[in-house]
């Protein structure tokens, strides 16, 4: 019996759930090499987030709109508090920063293609601004970096609103990395840096130190561009209740928090999987901070870190946010990941959807890469109508949503509209546990 048991537990081995398989070769890989991992692509672990949540679409106590004949708005207004020249966009889902260098200009033009012909806004990333983008994205935004790689006055003029970046949701506190083999001869003279060397953003801003400093660098800004662009602050989600308060005191007029689950070009894998929040539990207290100051919906709020479908933007307004970034889902509308290309993926050592390898300049899409003959391989055309037709999907779907639970305009959904699926969604976004009035932590509970 006992002999017969021990062949049963050879021929089924099990993995530790503290030593599985992949913590056993990162071990391994770090003994072998005595250097950290770094990757792109965001976070890989299963976390809370907006498919924990359920809309509530309207029956009998409450009326719902019909089709596609009763209108359900879409538009979205940012930068109303302080700026001259407001952006208005007609789809609350933009294109968040990528920057070129991590991205190739074909790339680059392709978001700002799409972006323009449904009416939203794109975002320059790290690095600068490139003739293709401006020239094909009919609203621009420009990130003010920490790095400050390729900044220039011109270029805050030209833009039609400005970000300035404090941190990214999948690396708050740290820099980012742009491998040597994205440094092409473009890229360096755009950052002022050597060609073929490795690149590291740095994680904070330097000329200040705390939020005096950023009132100081908003008024700057202000001037420089004669205050007619809206000015955005972006955080990545940690302490969002006062990192959002503080953004707001400092002068801005639209703020931007990014989940954990948002991509990044390439940063320490233990970064991306280890600090940070989710999305799910970032809102609520960004929301909370806006409300406790009088400033909800007069400072806009913009959420990011793994929107993909319109469901999820549905969610994030009703939670409270105007309006949605995408970076990872467009880059895959673009084209990257295809299993098209799995051949290819393979001879990297990788294969579609895992990303693995797309921080190091070889991406066969021609979308992460700096190398001329792989970048040829996407036409910025038909990548701009793909990007076009989904974030047409997204804004459909959004409003789908929207009429089925009588609301006609997507900022018209609200927190009433949801319920949560778990306990820990239910805890996150203090939204109802789903066929009940409660969630932990409830009062009177």
């Amino acid at each position: 019996m006992t002999e017969n048991h021990h062949d049963v537990t050879k021929t089924f081995p099990r993995y530790s759930a503290t030593f599985d398989e992949f913590t056993i070769s990162q071990i391994q890989r770090a003994a072998a090499t005595g250097i950290y991992d770094i990757r792109g692509g965001g976070t890989k672990r299963k976390l809370p987030h907006f498919d924990d949540l359920l809309f509530l679409g309207a029956s009998m106590s409450r009326y719902p709109l019909e089709g596609y004949r009763e209108r359900c708005g879409t538009d979205v207004v940012l930068g109303t508090r302080f700026a001259k020249k407001p952006i208005h966009l007609k789809t609350p889902v933009t294109i968040a920063g990528m920057s070129f260098g991590a991205l190739s200009a074909q790339a680059k033009e392709a978001l700002g293609r799409g972006a323009s012909a449904v009416g939203t806004s794109t975002t320059t990333g790290d690095g600068g601004m490139t003739p293709e983008e401006r020239g094909h994205s009919s609203t621009l935004v420009y990130q003010y970096l920490p790095s400050r790689y390729g900044m220039n006055p011109d270029d805050l003029r030209k833009a039609d609103a400005i970000e300035i970046v404090v941190g990214q949701g999948a690396k708050p506190g740290g820099g980012g990395m742009l491998l040597g083999q994205k440094i092409s001869a473009r890229v360096a003279k755009m950052r002022d840096l050597p060609e073929g060397i490795d690149q590291r953003s740095a994680c904070r801003h330097p000329d200040w130190t705390g939020p005096d400093d950023l009132e100081i660098k908003i008024e700057e800004i202000r001037e420089i561009t004669n205050w007619e662009k809206p000015i955005y602050v972006k955080v990545g989600a940690s302490r969002p209740y006062y990192d959002i308060s503080l953004a707001v005191k400092s002068g801005a007029d639209v703020v931007v928090l990014d989940g954990m689950q948002g991509g990044t070009a390439a940063t320490q894998e233990v970064f991306i999987e280890h600090v940070g929040l989710p999305i799910l539990a970032a809102i609520r207290p960004a929301v909370q901070a806006l409300q406790d100051l009088g400033m909800h919906r007069k400072v806009q709020l913009i959420v990011s870190g793994g929107i993909r479908t319109g469901a999820d933007v549905a969610k994030a307004l009703a939670l409270g946010a105007d309006a949605v970034a995408i970076g990872t889902a467009a880059l895959i509308a673009l084209g990257d990941q295809s299993p098209d290309l799995a051949v290819e993926y393979a001879k990297l050592g990788a294969k579609p959807g895992t990303y693995d390898d797309w921080q190091d300049g070889r991406d066969p899409a021609g979308i992460t890469t700096q190398d001329p003959e792989l970048a040829k391989r996407l036409d910025p055309i038909l990548g701009g109508r793909r990007i076009a037709n989904y974030l047409s999907v997204m804004t459909m779907e959004a409003q789908t949503i929207a009429r089925a639970c009588g609301k006609s305009h997507l900022h018209n959904l609200e927190p009433e509209d949801l319920v949560a699926l778990n306990m820990e969604a239910a805890a996150m976004t203090q939204l109802p546990l789903a066929g009940t009035n409660w969630y932990p932590g409830k009062a009177g509970f």
